[in-house]
């Protein structure tokens, strides 16, 4: 197939790519580097700097290069700043959406993979969290997410647009040459590794009083070539659908720092501090469905593993793709 990748300068946008391109599909990425980087865009794949916010642009790339297929993987994505500059949000990930939809729809492709995100759900009542699960963000980050979903739907009923929307739990990891590097970093795995490498003094828990073995939060970590292998299953979905993507299991933040100092045979300090508003103690995904019903197998359920392919690739690139 011929596919568009919206975002693949960025982590996950750069992995797709270097996994679709190992099967040997036609890739072409599109991508303004606000958030991604040029050195993370895979050499086999053109590469088109463009912003969604670019409506002409985007409809003249589309129509050129006629894919087969759009994975929309461009975002912004912090639920702190979204707290603070919600129009951002909404902007960039509800109205620049809609342009890429409106360009797709004039030039006749018709097939997108989403990224959400489980942050459409809030607080959940029950755990672990499956696509029934009531969705009631309580950010704009994962408002403007649910917004496009519902948008996903409207266009396919009126359009015919064929769409699979999956919900990432916690994305983590490293292919061997591809990996995770934010110019701001909140992501626990990247912020504990750059202590072992010297880059930060400490890391912070935030909270260690919550209901939980430990104290500390519990998250679904799900490496990225697995996130990555369920976009590709997603191109051949037969139907409309929204899945769940983790491992059904959960680490602490204490078990990751425990993890990466077993892993990087390195010290690595902890500051405590207060819970941070809105953290819920545990958010573990149910992926029965998209297992069910597009037989994806998670490979890679060891924390240790996922810690291990990360730091292999933060010793290659300390400072991130900017060395």
């Amino acid at each position: 197939m011929k596919i568009l990748v919206v975002g693949g300068a960025g982590y996950i946008g750069s992995i797709c790519t270097e996994v679709l391109l190992d099967e040997k599909h036609d890739v072409a990425i599109l991508d303004n580097l606000t958030e991604g980087h040029r050195k993370a865009v895979d050499q086999r794949a053109e590469f088109i700097e463009g912003d969604l916010s670019d409506r002409e642009t985007l409809t003249a790339t589309l129509g050129k290069l006629r894919p087969d297929a759009v994975m929309h993987v461009a975002c912004n994505a912090r639920v702190g700043e979204s707290m603070v500059n919600p129009s951002k949000y909404f902007r960039n990930n509800v109205a620049n959406g809609l342009n890429l939809l409106d360009a797709m729809i004039e030039t006749g492709t018709k097939r997108l993979v989403f990224s959400s995100t489980c942050a459409t759900f809030g607080p959940p009542d029950k755990l672990p969290i499956d696509e029934e699960t009531p969705q009631r963000p309580i950010n704009p980050y994962g408002e403007s997410k649910l917004a496009f979903e519902k948008i996903l739907h409207w266009y396919g009923e009126i359009h015919g647009l064929r769409f699979v929307s999956l919900r990432y739990f916690n994305a983590a990891g490293a292919s061997a040459r591809f990996g995770e590097d934010h110019r701001t970093e909140t992501h626990l795995i990247p912020n504990v590794l750059k202590v072992a490498l010297g880059e930060k003094e400490h890391v912070e828990i935030y909270g260690t009083d919550y209901e939980t073995p430990d104290g500390t939060c519990i998250r679904d970590y799900i490496h990225i070539l697995d996130l990555a292998r369920a976009h590709i299953l997603a191109l051949g979905s037969a139907k409309n659908a929204f899945y769940n993507l983790g491992t059904g299991g959960g680490s602490s933040v204490r078990e990751v720092i425990d993890a990466a100092r077993a892993v990087t045979g390195k010290k690595i300090a902890v500051v405590e501090k207060p819970r941070r508003p809105g953290d819920p103690p545990r958010l573990i995904a149910s992926s029965e469905k998209i297992r069910r019903e597009l037989g994806w197998t998670p490979q890679f359920q060891s924390l240790s593993k996922i810690v291990e392919s990360a730091w292999q690739w933060h010793q290659k690139f300390p400072r991130g793709y900017e060395d």
